[in-house]
């Protein structure tokens, strides 16, 4: 990403500007094979993203309040949300992957006396295919994220520190 740009990472229509950490995981199920020692690789276990970010300002209760309706953590918000839910799930994106499909699974709000004016938010979404479409179409602009990031020159090059010998105290 280029100097001096904040690019948030998107959660269905929620940008977060804030955000700390944010892990992907994914991987393969591995079955053994009956009678032998052998072992398989059988399906790709579910793409799990879990996202650590702080929402400051004015607005941090609005982007709460957002979250909670696309997590569908009351029954009004869930009636309110769950038709477009039926069709496609929660787009995430970010400069690691482009995640079509994915659901809140798990949604946690912090907020402590050193930071009254902030509020940490631990997300955690799973991958819930709605269709063979959706997982292509998320797969293809997975695949033109990375091509294109691999473009874009980055700041984040080694460069190395200049050590001093006998500095200033």
């Amino acid at each position: 990403m280029p100097a001096g740009v904040n690019v948030p990472v998107l959660i269905g229509a929620v940008p977060l500007f804030t955000v700390t950490s944010l892990t992907l995981s994914e991987g393969y199920q591995v079955a053994r094979i009956a009678g032998s020692r052998l072992a398989q690789l059988v399906s790709p276990t579910t793409r799990t993203i879990a996202v650590e970010a702080v929402l400051v300002g004015s607005t941090r209760l609005i982007v709460k309040k957002r979250l909670e309706a696309m997590a569908l953590t009351s029954r009004s918000l869930a009636a309110a949300t769950a038709p477009t839910m039926n069709v496609a799930g929660l787009p995430v994106v970010c400069g690691m992957t482009i995640s079509l499909d994915m659901q809140i699974s798990s949604l946690r709000f912090t907020q402590s006396n050193q930071k009254r004016e902030a509020i940490d938010v631990s997300i955690t979404l799973e991958q819930v295919p709605r269709s063979s479409l959706s997982a292509i179409v998320g797969e293809a602009l997975d695949t033109a994220l990375a091509a294109g990031a691999a473009a874009i020159p980055s700041v984040s090059g080694i460069t190395p520190v200049q050590r001093q010998l006998g500095g200033p105290l």
